[in-house]
């Protein structure tokens, strides 16, 4: 398995506990690298057929690998839209704030550049990225954080770290990345669908599922946004983990 395809903590959420939430992203995600290592070996034995000049067994051996391939990707999909779902349900991240913990890199990245876009086209002028501060990492090295700064810098957009070293403000005009000044109630003047509540952080927001929101204005628009991303972005992150995995014989 790539170096790439690791998540950047412990614990996939970013809100209040949810166990059952957790084994089901966790179950994915090792289904997933157990049909990796069946894809591994069947190459392996394919390789090993093919030098023996046994070009049958080796064709045969090579398409159980790409087979085992085509679920390994299915249960990474899952995992990923799963656990995008969980984490940026309306009511546990503002409008303006995508939160990408359980993703590995390459989701990440890609999540995150449709994001901006769709920010972009709607008319935000800023995005609050959730990255994790790596607490639960080997070596406690944050894995998401310098991709997503690698995007904003391809992309040409400034950002800065906020006080929560886990989250990271980008201005998506173009501009200098100085973070807001807010009001007494923890919000700033035009802020608009990128209404920002620095006193009500997502990791302590109460445990709520999008059907307990439907009432409130901009949750349908933020359900929305959030089923574009998944249906936009999770083809092309699986086909790009492909080529990081391996070589497919």
């Amino acid at each position: 398995m790539s170096h790439e395809m690791s998540y950047m903590g412990a614990r996939a959420l970013n809100h209040s506990q949810n166990d059952s939430a957790e084994v089901e992203y966790d179950r994915l995600r090792d289904l997933a690298r157990q049909e990796a290592r069946k894809r591994g070996e069947c190459f392996d034995k394919s390789r090993h057929a093919y030098e023996s000049g046994d070009g049958a067994l080796a064709k045969e051996l090579s398409e159980k690998g790409k087979a085992h391939g085509r679920k390994m990707e299915e249960y990474n999909r899952q995992a990923s839209e799963f656990i995008f779902r969980e984490n940026n349900a309306p009511g546990r991240v503002a409008p303006d704030t995508i939160d990408l913990h359980g993703q590995f890199v390459e989701e990440a990245e890609d999540i995150l550049e449709e994001r901006i876009k769709y920010a972009k086209a709607h008319g935000q002028n800023h995005l609050h990225v959730i990255v994790g501060k790596g607490n639960h990492s080997v070596n406690h090295i944050q894995k998401i954080k310098p991709r997503v700064e690698q995007v904003c810098q391809q992309l040409g957009l400034q950002y800065a770290t906020e006080e929560n070293a886990g989250r990271i403000y980008v201005n998506l005009t173009g501009g200098p990345a100085n973070m807001p000044q807010y009001d007494d109630h923890g919000q700033y003047p035009g802020a608009g669908a990128g209404t920002y509540h620095p006193s009500q952080p997502s990791h302590q927001q109460p445990h709520q599922y999008p059907q307990q929101h439907h009432q409130q204005h901009q949750q349908p628009q933020q359900q929305d946004e959030i089923e574009q991303l998944v249906e936009k972005v999770l083809p092309r992150v699986l086909r790009k983990l492909e080529k990081a995995c391996c070589t497919i014989m």
